[in-house]
């Protein structure tokens, strides 16, 4: 339900009528989990993204944890990773009990700097432990084990920067995770995020470019690993299995039939969805590049087709962002910082001794960072709206 304090929403899926009638279509069956709708979402992504394999799950964060079970890594494996992301990217490898090890980014895209990673998997990869010692955090990570792999995050619905990652990867034989949560449909190179890796996530929150209300898919290459995340989203029944028969310690982290069908309907209309986002990304641009102190999103040279999942802007380190947060919100517009920092999350800073001044280009974008209301249904009047109330506190300091 929409907020009456606030002139326009800070998102809101796009949902039509054939959508509704995709998921009342499986309500009038007896198939509500584990059904054609599933298999079918699958294969439309997989037809999509050019992967040979779509493991649903129902989310992205499940997603990715599958990702970190099938690439092995075990408790005290260190996995390279950003702390400028949403949470999940990090609780995924903690969950396996092993090490996030971070790596600051990019100051323009807000993904990881791949400077820094090389030199970081050079480091990690050595027997030198005051080498290693450089990207470990203060606690936690007294007795390491092994570097294994690198999850890497297509920040807000861009690309990293793949061909150097992937080069870095094979070099220390680490398997490549892409976090493509936020970039379904995005391009780097003429090639599709979410195969630039050796398994990659796409997920469907209701902010997303398309929406299964709750969900997620990943697309990989390697059948021996789609096979075992199939096994563990369903309760590690594997292949062959019974109902009541367990090969694997698993997961319920199925995507039911509703959701599936909702995000099937969605897929038959999926470059028009993200081009709306794209004209109303565009509709920001050209308002707001005269405004004084704003900052305008950045896209790369390399990113051939951008699948924007929010649009955030960065104040000017004159500007006091929290007030100016602040004036929007009591002026109708809300408004959200975007990122606060994994690094800085409290359990992550107690449990390994994290400080501000650690991530310094992660923390200045965290500090700078504001998401304005986004999303494919908004008019272009909204958009005049909410830069003209913009550009009349950015005025005003």
């Amino acid at each position: 339900m929409a907020n009456p304090k606030y002139l326009v929403p800070m998102s809101s899926p796009e949902i039509d009528d054939s959508d509704r009638q995709a998921v009342q279509e499986v309500l009038q069956t007896t198939s509500l989990s584990i059904g054609p709708r599933v298999v079918a979402f699958e294969q439309a992504i997989c037809a999509y993204s050019g992967a040979q394999h779509g493991i649903a799950v129902s989310s992205g964060t499940s997603g990715l944890h599958l990702c970190i079970r099938a690439a092995g890594i075990q408790p005290g494996d260190m996995v390279i990773t950003t702390p400028f992301s949403f949470v999940s990217s990090t609780n995924v490898i903690l969950f396996e009990q092993a090490i996030p090890v971070f790596v600051d980014v990019d100051p323009k895209s807000g993904n990881i700097d791949v400077e820094k990673l090389a030199e970081a998997a050079a480091d990690l990869s050595s027997a030198d432990e005051k080498r290693m010692r450089k990207w470990l955090p203060r606690t936690g990570a007294e007795k390491p084990g092994k570097l294994r792999a690198i999850l890497a995050v297509d920040v807000f619905g861009q690309p990293a920067d793949f061909d150097a990652i992937r080069k870095i990867a094979d070099q220390y034989n680490l398997i490549l995770i892409e976090d493509s949560c936020e970039a379904l449909g995005a391009e780097y190179k003429g090639r599709k995020a979410g195969l630039m890796g050796d398994y990659g996530v796409f997920a469907f929150y209701p902010n997303k470019q398309i929406t299964t209300g709750e969900g997620g898919i990943i697309v990989t290459n390697d059948a021996q690993a789609a096979d075992y995340m199939a096994s563990l989203r369903n309760q590690g029944r594997a292949q062959g299995d019974t109902w009541l028969q367990h090969t694997n310690l698993g997961y319920n982290y199925r995507m039911d039939e509703m959701s599936a069908a909702l995000g099937l309907s969605q897929m038959k209309r999926i470059d028009n969805l993200i081009e709306k986002r794209n004209q109303v990304a565009q509709y920001y641009n050209q308002r707001l590049a005269a405004v004084n102190g704003i900052e305008l999103p950045y896209v790369g040279p390399d990113t051939t087709r951008m699948s924007w999942f929010v649009y955030v802007i960065r104040v000017s380190p004159k500007i006091d962002r929290d007030h100016f947060a602040a004036a929007l919100d009591e002026a109708g517009i809300p408004v959200r910082p975007y990122f606060i920092p994994i690094h800085l999350q409290p359990y992550l800073a107690e449990k390994f001794g994290y400080r501000a001044g650690d991530y310094p280009i992660t923390e200045d974008l965290g500090r700078r960072g504001l998401a304005l209301p986004f999303s494919g249904v908004m008019t272009e009047e909204q958009v005049d709206l909410v830069c003209r109330i913009l550009a009349e506190c950015a005025e005003n300091g």
